[in-house]
């Protein structure tokens, strides 16, 4: 299995991509992990270099403030182009990268191409729920609208993708919704809501986004601009909520004994909602695996992403996907 990974992305490359991904070749010597970046800067950091890592040079990367289309179309040899050129090529199996989000969603799309069948891939981040198990949501914003024939193919994929990497028996796809009720929602809702009922996935209704935390569903539907806000304002008030705890538990010397006590707790909360525990997401539909880690990762999120990967290659995911599409209508 062979990774190809972009190790100028994100806010702490190289440094963290190299530390995950000399912890991923060590923990399996199958994997040949390729990073693509500037060796110079690259280099510093493998002074212990497993024999299972090499590097591609290329000084040329993507910044975060790039326009995505411009940026790929005009550095072509870009850290994060190379990658999915290799991908492309049959030169890797996968590629991961925590670069410029609109650059990768248009690396996969212009460069690794779109699998056959499906109008339009849809990113694939894990939700954390309180029950530790997490919820794949899609899309969450590499499309703003979505036809629905589009969220069908999100439900497929998405039913595929927990089934394969998370080893989920008839895994449970909700659509979010405004209401439980069939009738509830917009035209794109009401529409798709029997489409589903059809499609070959265990689909259990409408889900509401106060019950997404719970783990209400192991795979959440919803096109890309109502996904996407709904990961922000979470995302927002998880952050907040952990500041007005801090400020709260700061406040005296009573608090803070009382801090003391549940600390054991909050700490198991803060890893139950941490991202690094799952990774990154994947971008499904595309003819190859590509795998979109988090801007801030660390080593231990790179390695994670990794372990994704993986997991994922071992499984034939995206073959098993593109079995599936080109039998449904919607993906004629």
């Amino acid at each position: 299995m062979r990774i190809a990974i972009d190790a100028m992305g994100g806010d702490r490359a190289p440094a963290s991509v190299v530390e995950g991904a000399v912890e991923a070749a060590k923990n399996w010597s199958e994997l040949e992990i390729i990073l693509v970046g500037d060796e110079q800067a690259i280099k510093p950091h493998l002074s212990n270099q497993p024999s299972n890592i090499r590097v591609v040079h290329t000084e040329e990367r993507i910044e975060a403030d790039d326009e995505p289309v411009r940026a790929v179309r005009r550095k072509k040899g870009a850290s994060m182009v190379m990658a999915g050129r290799m991908v492309r090529e049959g030169e890797a199996d996968c590629m991961i990268s925590a670069g410029n989000t609109g650059a990768l969603m248009t690396t996969g799309l212009l460069v690794v191409g779109r699998m056959e069948g499906v109008e339009r891939p849809a990113l694939a981040p894990m939700i954390p729920t309180m029950d530790g198990k997490g919820m794949l949501a899609l899309d969450l914003g590499a499309n703003m609208d979505a036809k629905p024939e589009h969220l069908v193919q999100y439900a497929i994929m998405g039913s595929i993708y927990r089934e394969k990497v998370h080893s989920i028996k008839k895994p449970r796809v909700g659509l979010l919704n405004v209401g439980s009720e069939a009738q509830k929602g917009n035209e794109l809702t009401k529409v798709v809501f029997p489409l589903l009922e059809q499609a070959p996935i265990h689909f259990i209704g409408n889900v509401e986004s106060r019950d997404v935390l719970e783990g209400a569903c192991d795979v959440l539907v919803c096109d890309g601009f109502a996904g996407n806000v709904m990961l922000k304002t979470l995302e927002g008030t998880a952050g907040s909520l952990f500041n007005v705890l801090k400020q709260e538990f700061t406040r005296s010397w009573l608090t803070k004994l009382g801090a003391a006590l549940v600390m054991p707790g909050l700490k198991r909360l803060k890893q139950t909602m941490d991202y690094k525990e799952h990774g990154g997401a994947p971008l499904l539909g595309l003819n190859g695996l590509v795998i979109k880690a988090h801007g801030s990762s660390d080593g231990r999120a790179v390695f994670n992403a990794i372990r994704q990967a993986r997991t994922a290659l071992q499984h034939n995911l995206t073959e098993t996907i593109s079995a599936e599409i080109v039998r449904q209508p919607s993906g004629k």
